[in-house]
């Protein structure tokens, strides 16, 4: 190597430091996707962990039991030594296994069925969680409230705690499309059983909840064992607010801040991209009917923090694949770049 070569060889690797200076710092942090990132192509597991494999990424989340083709061990097998023989670390997961929320399905029977299918495939596949959801929104306003759920969704992890602790897999609850606020999920997660049951922690889905993200980590960063993330753009209107998530770095969402504080309150777990962009929620609450959901939250210092966090972006335009014979193809592409400049944010600034 010639001195000249050398110098610049030198300049670059100092460059990058600066530009990732927590990287720098804490290399155990890892980066992944959620393969919800990239649903529109319709893909299985296997390329959706060769995509991972083609961003470079640390981890490959497999968040629903759609996307892989077969239990069969053999299957799985092969899935392990794709991602194995790249240094993917995968992580895997299913949706909802409340049996009286709205968003349930009994595709793969019963919820505890569904649970202990999860993490039977979780051991296989080397991930150490199995996810899952209660539901969304909607089933804060049904009879009982979220109380309800919660409740019912304790009875089917406790169901599956000897078998999720003999396969030594942590079961992972995410904050799904509004469904509970942090410390509803603490609540859970507590009463379950913290030794067994964390968090699949998603800023995103916490400001539908109206929380700051910032604020979510600080209540459930402790109890966190997986991650789906995206930001989040913000702005007022005559109704209250309106919400649109974006591309990490794109949003209100100071990444860096948070992927410190991150690796501070969780380490070892992944950040994992799970963009969902392009179309923008209204968040009415200035008018009466939209408390029914969240009694007694419109008075607590953590609605004014979100109302805070609201008041500082600017209004997005929401994308729309034009109509034809090539929307699937631009769908795809949407997503993919979405994807792919977040995951190079925070490769190279987080």
């Amino acid at each position: 190597m010639n001195r000249r070569h050398f110098l610049q060889t030198t300049a670059l690797s100092a460059a990058s430091l600066a530009a990732s200076p927590l990287r720098a710092a804490n290399s155990k942090l890892m980066i992944g996707m959620d393969h919800f990132a990239v649903r529109a192509t319709g893909w299985k597991a296997a390329q959706m962990i060769d995509h991972a494999i083609s961003l470079k990424l640390d981890t490959c989340f497999i968040s629903e039991l759609s996307v892989f083709e077969s239990f069969e061990d053999a299957y799985l097998q092969s899935l392990k030594d794709q991602a194995d023989k790249a240094g993917l670390k995968l992580y895997i997961g299913t949706s909802s296994i409340c049996p009286t929320s709205n968003t349930w399905k009994p595709t793969y029977g019963t919820p505890e069925e569904t649970l202990a299918l999860t993490i039977k495939a979780a051991k296989k596949l080397g991930s150490p969680v199995a996810r899952c959801y209660l539901g969304n929104q909607k089933d804060r306003s049904s009879d009982g409230g979220i109380q309800k759920h919660i409740e019912q969704t304790i009875k089917v992890i406790q169901a599956n705690q000897s078998l999720a602790e003999a396969e030594g897999i942590k079961i992972s609850i995410e904050n799904h499309a509004g469904d509970m606020q942090s410390h509803e999920l603490v609540a859970l997660i507590e009463a379950a059983g913290k030794s067994y049951v964390g968090a699949n922690i998603d800023p995103g889905n916490a400001v539908w909840a109206m929380e700051e993200p910032l604020a979510h980590l600080e209540a459930l960063g402790p109890y966190t064992n997986c991650s789906s993330v995206r930001n989040s753009m913000a702005w007022e209107d005559e109704d209250g607010a309106v919400i649109q998530w974006t591309a990490i770095g794109e949003g209100l969402v100071d990444f860096a801040a948070y992927a410190k504080r991150f690796t501070e309150l969780a380490p070892g777990v992944p950040l994992q991209v799970e963009t969902i962009s392009g179309f923008a929620k209204p968040m009415t609450w200035k008018k009466d009917e939209f408390w029914k959901p969240f009694p007694g939250y419109r008075d607590t210092a953590a609605f004014k923090g979100w109302v805070e966090f609201t008041k500082k972006g600017k209004p997005l335009p929401s994308f729309k694949a034009p109509d034809g014979p090539g929307k699937k193809d631009a769908e795809i592409a949407f997503q993919k770049g979405e994807l792919k400049r977040s995951t190079n944010w925070l490769q190279t600034r987080a």
